[in-house]
């Protein structure tokens, strides 16, 4: 898998719904601080924490609509399976994982 850094996109088992895989965008490493919106469909509202140790900060790239640390919090390093680097779907998308979402 190599070295995780924040804006790879890695591949978890959900920590709400057990057996599920799903992938999001690394965010923020044990020790960092990150600032997110809230509730971003209902206010433009910002909270800041300090990621555990032992833990990662996720966010998916459509944050009006993404289920992800915004809800569950910071995720055990133990969740993370790999790193995603192609995307295969919509076929129009098909090719390498930017290490940033697109604006």
């Amino acid at each position: 898998m190599g070295k995780l850094r924040p804006g790879d996109v890695v591949i978890i088992g959900s920590p709400v719904k057990p057996g599920r895989i799903v992938t999001k965008r690394l965010i923020g490493m044990e020790g960092d601080q990150v600032t997110y919106v809230v509730d971003p469909m209902n206010s433009d509202r910002c909270q800041t924490i300090v990621v555990p140790k032992g833990h990662v900060w996720v966010e998916g790239d459509n944050i009006y609509a993404s289920k992800d640390s915004r809800l569950y919090g910071a995720i055990p390093y133990g969740l993370i399976r790999g790193k995603a680097f192609w995307k295969v779907l919509p076929r129009k998308d098909f090719g390498p994982v930017a290490s940033k979402p697109r604006e």
